[in-house]
């Protein structure tokens, strides 16, 4: 078991080292966030393949084999893992697991629950056995953070998101269940070549590209959530995605009356606009308040946000990204529209810089039926999306 450390410290400490140059305030153009429709065609039967039970990811236990794998983090301990899994699945669960790699089909992930997307590719979660589905959390584990309310402990709240959805909704034939989250390795996970390990569901995309053994590429990484900001379930309190939008708070209540109106955007943006199927939305130019504006106290809790995100992928992994986009804040821009405490509907703030797009986008709920707002999220690197490949 590997242990988890602090991203967000190690941000913190490290910021204020770095000296702060002028980026460029351009102008982008605000969107509605909507993007084109998801494929009709129901790819191998995913509809008729739809469950509608919990898997209790929190229950699970990883199995003792996985002792073997021995305990030193990294690629080879993934790739022992993974092989575990495979010498344990049937023929029938191969075909869906195991997949040729194309960028073509990493693109096919979403924000939307199963049945409304059925595209993905992969496995169901609760197509696999209970000692199956053990060798994934491990897998999980070993390829993310085990930081509270981040990495895997995110993964496993928003499971449970959809089963308190599917608890409540009456719309039956979408898939709330965390049953129905999608498994998939794209590309046979080896120490050469290149492969993705794909994860995703509703509200989720996990998708993490290697390349001769390294992590080439962590993004596209969607996170969402609801009900927001709290919720019980399956016997634990849920509140993932609070860190984030406190951390984007924390940064905008800082900025002085001049910085707010530098930083403030055209327009009003309703949800995310590099979201899924939207690979081309992220804009040339940049607009808002050029982080060399910011005094060094504001770029830690700017670099606090970052980490956030960056502090999803295992601790190595990570710190090689805080260091890269702490590198990037002469050129990095913060905007944000709607309120400084981010929780209102069209709440929005983004991240800019030459590789970091992040969005937070506060939107009305849609799946529970209730009254309330909640966030949709994601992280992508300009030049690391897909691991930087194109086919």
């Amino acid at each position: 078991m590997k242990y988890a450390k602090s991203t967000t410290a190690w941000a913190l400490a490290g910021a204020a080292a770095w000296v702060i140059g002028m980026a460029t305030q351009v102008s982008a153009q605000p969107a509605d966030g909507k993007g084109p429709p998801p494929p009709g065609e129901d790819l191998n039967n995913t509809n008729e393949r739809l469950g509608d039970t919990s898997i209790l990811m929190g229950s699970v236990q990883i199995p003792a084999a996985a002792d073997d794998c021995g305990t030193d983090p990294g690629h080879a301990r993934l790739l022992c893992l993974i092989d575990l899994l495979k010498a344990d699945v049937s023929d029938e669960v191969m075909e869906n697991l195991q997949l040729e790699y194309s960028v073509a089909e990493a693109k096919s992930w979403s924000n939307l629950p199963a049945g409304a997307f059925p595209a993905r590719p992969g496995v169901f979660l609760g197509e696999l056995s209970v000692a199956q589905r053990g060798y994934v959390k491990a897998i999980m584990m070993e390829a993310t953070s085990l930081t509270d309310n981040e990495g895997y402990d995110e993964l496993e709240q928003t499971l449970n998101a959809d089963d308190y959805i599917g608890s409540v909704s009456t719309d039956y034939g979408v898939g709330y269940a965390s049953y129905n989250t999608k498994f998939a390795f794209l590309g046979t996970p080896s120490k050469t070549g290149t492969w993705q390990l794909y994860y995703g569901g509703h509200h989720l995309a996990l998708t993490n590209t290697y390349t001769d053994g390294v992590l080439a590429g962590a993004t596209p990484s969607f996170r969402g959530i609801e009900p927001f900001p709290r919720f019980d379930m399956n016997g634990r309190e849920n509140m993932p995605l609070m860190q984030e939008r406190a951390a984007f708070a924390d940064v905008l209540r800082s900025l002085a009356d001049a910085q707010k109106e530098s930083a403030t955007l055209e327009g009003v943006y309703r949800d995310i606009i590099a979201g899924p199927q939207a690979d081309d939305a992220i804009p040339d130019t940049q607009e808002g308040l050029p982080v060399s504006e910011l005094s060094e106290a504001q770029q830690v809790l700017l670099l606090a946000a970052i980490a956030t995100y960056a502090g999803d992928v295992s601790d190595a992994d990570a710190a090689a990204y805080m260091a890269k986009y702490t590198a990037e804040l002469p050129d990095t821009v913060l905007g944000f529209s709607g309120t400084t405490e981010v929780k209102d509907e069209n709440d929005y703030v983004r991240i800019h810089g030459p590789s970091l797009w992040l969005e937070f986008s506060v939107q009305s709920n849609k799946s529970t039926g209730g009254a309330g707002n909640h966030p949709h999220s994601v992280w992508r690197d300009i030049n690391d999306d897909y691991g930087g490949n194109t086919e």
